[in-house]
C-alpha cells in the first residue's frame, strides 16, 4: 500500500535518488554493419540518444564511449546529434571514456561538456589514416592482366590492382588534411581554455593515456561514472542504462541488416573479414 501511494505522489514529493540515463556508445564507427559485426552510427544510436535526452527529471546525461574510431562522417553525425539535443533539451552531457576514446571515438567524445576517464584509458589520435593494399605484382605472378576503361581520367584513381601513382597519392593527402582540419577546429572549439597551450603534438596522430591525456587538456578528469555522478548528485543517484529498441522480429531498429544474396558461406566469409578488421582497429591502440 505504501508502495502505492508513493507512486501516485508527484515525482518532486518523493525522496528518490537521481536518476542518469546512460548511453553506451561502443566499437568501430562505421556506415555499414552486419549479425558479425554491429556497427557504430548514427541510425543504430539515435532512438536511445532521443530516449535519453527525454527525461525530463534528469539533470544531464552521461554517455560511455569505447570506440577506437572509424568513419569520420558518422562520427560527426552522432556529435551533432548529442549537441543538438543537450541544446534543445537543456541537458548537460557528461561523457566517460571506457577503454579507448581514439579518432572518430575522440571526435564524439568532445560532445561532452566534460570528458572523464580512466588514468589508464586510451585518448587522442587526432589525425586521419587510410589504408589498403595493392597487388599489381601478384597478378604479374598468376598471369592475370588488369583491364580498366574509364570515362574521366581519374576515375580509376588508387585502384590497388595497379601500380601507385604519385598524383594519386598527393591528392589522397590533401582530402586527408581537409578531413584533419576540420577534426582539428572541432577540438579547439570544444577544449577552448582547457588544451595545453603551444602543444600541438595533440594534433599529430598520437594517442594518450587517461592520465597524460588530462596533462594535456584533451579531458577534464579521471573518475569512474557511477562514483563521480554520486558525487555531483548525490549518494542515491542510480544510471539508467538506455538502449536502442528492439524490432518485432528481435533486431535492433533502425538499421536493420539482413543477410546477402550471396548465402551462407559468402556471408560467414564477409563476417570473418568485417571482425578481422574490427580487430585491426582495436590493436592500433594494444587492445
Amino acid at each position: 500500500m505504501a508502495g502505492f501511494l508513493k507512486r501516485m505522489l508527484p515525482k518532486r514529493f518523493r525522496k528518490e535518488g537521481t536518476v542518469i540515463p546512460v548511453v553506451k556508445l561502443s566499437g568501430v564507427i562505421s556506415a555499414g554493419g552486419s549479425q558479425f559485426r554491429p556497427a557504430l552510427n548514427l541510425a543504430n544510436v539515435s532512438l536511445a540518444l532521443d530516449k535519453a535526452f527525454a527525461s525530463k527529471s534528469s539533470p544531464a546525461v552521461a554517455i560511455a564511449i569505447n570506440s577506437p574510431g572509424g568513419s569520420p562522417v558518422q562520427s560527426r553525425m552522432i556529435y551533432n546529434r548529442i549537441r543538438e539535443l543537450a541544446r534543445e533539451k537543456q541537458k548537460k552531457v557528461l561523457v566517460f571514456v571506457e577503454d579507448v576514446a581514439a579518432s572518430g571515438g575522440y571526435m564524439i567524445a568532445l560532445a561532452g561538456d566534460e570528458i572523464i576517464a580512466d588514468p589508464t584509458s586510451i585518448v587522442g589520435s587526432i589525425g586521419v589514416v587510410s589504408g589498403g593494399f595493392g597487388f599489381p605484382e601478384l597478378l604479374k605472378k598468376i598471369g592475370v592482366e588488369r583491364r580498366v576503361y574509364t570515362a574521366g581520367e581519374n576515375k580509376a584513381i588508387l585502384d590497388p590492382f595497379q601500380p601507385e601513382k604519385e598524383k594519386d597519392i598527393e591528392y589522397l593527402k590533401s582530402l586527408q588534411l581537409e578531413i584533419h582540419q576540420v577534426f582539428i577546429d572541432m577540438v579547439r572549439e570544444r577544449r577552448t581554455g582547457k588544451l595545453r597551450q603551444g602543444d600541438d603534438t595533440v594534433f599529430s596522430g598520437l594517442f594518450w593515456s587517461g592520465k597524460r591525456g588530462l596533462e594535456l587538456g584533451l579531458i577534464d578528469g579521471l573518475g569512474d561514472m557511477l562514483q563521480e555522478l554520486k558525487k555531483r548528485y548525490g549518494k542515491k543517484t542510480k544510471l539508467e542504462l538506455v538502449t536502442t529498441p528492439r524490432s518485432l522480429f528481435g533486431r535492433k531498429a533502425p538499421g536493420v541488416s539482413l543477410p546477402g544474396l550471396g548465402g551462407i558461406g559468402a556471408d560467414l566469409a564477409s563476417g570473418l573479414a568485417e571482425v578481422a578488421e574490427e580487430k585491426a582497429w582495436w590493436a592500433r591502440y594494444g587492445l
